[in-house]
C-alpha cells in the first residue's frame, strides 16, 4: 500500500519455489539431501526455553521425526517425551509400533488410551474446540494426546503432518507418478518398475493403477454442476474445461503436490491439528512442512520417492539405521485412527435421534427418505451429519 498514492498491490506473499537442479540427484544424493534439510528443520524446531515433546503415532513420518529429535535433543536429565494415543480396537491399535520406537531410541513413551465413555463425554467439547463439523473420530486421538501433553507441562509439540504430501504417502498419487516415469524414462522403464511395486503392493497392478486413474477422473467428473438454463454447447465446453484442470492438478504429480499442499489436503489437517493444540495452549511444530525442507521434498525425483512399490522410498532410507524394520518398512498405514466402530456403534441410536431432530438437516433432506436410510447408512457417514447436529447445538446454528 502506497501512502502518498493510496495505490496498493495484492499478491501472493510465498509460492513454493522447486529446485529442477534435485531431479538430477542419484538415489544416493536425493536420501543425503532429505536427509541434511529433515535434520536441521528438526534440529531448528528442538529451540525452546519450555518442555518439548512430539507426537507418536507408529506410522513412518511421526516415528521419523521422534528418532531424529530424540538423537538432537540436548536436555541431559530428562528423556525425550513421545506422546501416543492407543486404540481400544485391535484393528486400529498400532501401540505396538510406538513401543518398538520408543524402546530403540529410549524415549519417554506416554500412552493415553481414550475409552468408549471419554469419547462419549468430549463430543461436545471437541466439536466447540474445532468450531465445524469434521468427518471422522481420529480427531479425538489428536485431541487427547494434546490433553495429555498439557498435563505432563509440555507446552511444545513436534508433529509429522506433511511427510505424506511432500515426500508421496498416499496410493492416489501413484498414477501422477507412473505418468511422470512415462514421460521421463519411456513406457519400458514405467511398466518394469509398475511390475516391480506389484511385489510390495497388491493394489499396484496395473489394473490396479487403471483404477486409481478411473477413480480419480470419477471424483473429478461427479463434481461438474450444470445449471438448467446452460446451453449444451456451454454445458459441454465446461466439462473439458474442468476435466483439462484435474488432468493437470491430478496426473501432474509436481501440480498435484501443490494442490494438496495449499488447497487440499494439508490446509484442513493443520486446521484441526492448530485447534487441538492451541485448545491446550500447545504449540505444534511441523518439520516436514519448514519451507526449505518442503521445497526440498517436492524437487526430489519423484522416482526415488516411489520406488518399488514403496511410498516415501527415500525417507525410508533416510531413517533405515535409526528404527527398527518392522516400522521402517512397514505396509499398513493408520495415523491415530480411532477406534471408530466401538466407538460409534455405542451412539448409534443417540446418532439417529439427534440427526432426525437436528432443524439443518431437515431444512436439506428428505427425512422420510434420510429415516429409511439411517437404518443401513454406514456409520462414518451417519457420523457426519450428527456431527452437523451437534454443532448445531453447541453454536446454536440456526437454518435460513
Amino acid at each position: 500500500y502506497d501512502l502518498k498514492t493510496h495505490n496498493f498491490k495484492i499478491k501472493k506473499y510465498y509460492d513454493i519455489a522447486l529446485n529442477e537442479n534435485n531431479k538430477k540427484l542419484d538415489e544416493t544424493q536425493s536420501v543425503d539431501s532429505v536427509s541434511k534439510n529433515l535434520k536441521q528443520a528438526i534440529k531448528l524446531r528442538l529451540r525452546s526455553d519450555v518442555k518439548v515433546g512430539t507426537c507418536l503415532s507408529g506410522g513412518l513420518d511421526s516415528s521419523s521425526v521422534a528418532a531424529l529429535a530424540s538423537m538432537a535433543y540436548t536436555n541431559d536429565e530428562e528423556k525425550f517425551i513421545a506422546i501416543h494415543a492407543k486404540s481400544i480396537e485391535e484393528s486400529t491399535d498400532e501401540s505396538i509400533y510406538a513401543q518398538m520406537v520408543a524402546q530403540h531410541c529410549d524415549l519417554n513413551l506416554q500412552i493415553v488410551e481414550p475409552s468408549t465413555q471419554k469419547f462419549i463425554d468430549n463430543i461436545q467439547e471437541v466439536v466447540y474446540t474445532q468450531e465445524e463439523p469434521f468427518g471422522g473420530p481420529s480427531i479425538f486421538m489428536q485431541y487427547f494426546v494434546m490433553q495429555k501433553a498439557k498435563d505432563l507441562n509440555c507446552k511444545v509439540m513436534l508433529d509429522g503432518q506433511g511427510g505424506d504430501e511432500t515426500l508421496l504417502g498416499y496410493e492416489k498419487y501413484y498414477p501422477a507418478i507412473y505418468l511422470d516415469m512415462f514421460k521421463n524414462f519411456g513406457l519400458v522403464y514405467c511398466l518394469k518398475e509398475i511390475m516391480r511395486s506389484n511385489k510390495n503392493n497388491s493394489k499396484l497392478s496395473l489394473f490396479g493403477i487403471l483404477k486409481y486413474i478411473v477413480g480419480s477422473l470419477f471424483f473429478g467428473i461427479r463434481k461438474i454442476y450444470i445449471k438448467r438454463n446452460v446451453s449444451f454447447l456451454k454445458a459441454f465446453e465446461n466439462k473439458f474445461l474442468f476435466l483439462g484442470n484435474l488432468s493437470k492438478k491430478y496426473f501432474n504429480i509436481d501440480e498435484m503436490q501443490k494442490y494438496e499442499i495449499f488447497t487440499t489436503n494439508l490446509p484442513a489437517l493443520l486446521r484441526y491439528e492448530d485447534k487441538n493444540s492451541m485448545r491446550h495452549s500447545i504449540e505444534t511444530r511441523l518439520p516436514f512442512v519448514d519451507y526449505v525442507n518442503l521445497e526440498n521434498s517436492l524437487s526430489i525425483n519423484a522416482k526415488y520417492k516411489i520406488k518399488d512399490g514403496w511410498s516415501k522410498y527415500v525417507l525410508r532410507k533416510v531413517i533405515d539405521s535409526f528404527l527398527p524394520n518392522e516400522v521402517v518398512w512397514r505396509k499398513n498405514k493408520f495415523g491415530f485412527n480411532a477406534p471408530d466402530n466401538i466407538w460409534l456403534n455405542s451412539i448409534k441410536d443417540k446418532m439417529k435421534e439427534d440427526i432426525l431432530s437436528s432443524n439443518i438437516i431437515k431444512s436439506v433432506a428428505d427425512m422420510e427418505h434420510l429415516k429409511f436410510k439411517l437404518n443401513s447408512m454406514n456409520i462414518l457417514i451417519m457420523w457426519r451429519l450428527y456431527c452437523v447436529s451437534v454443532w448445531e447445538r453447541v453454536y446454536d446454528v440456526k437454518a435460513n
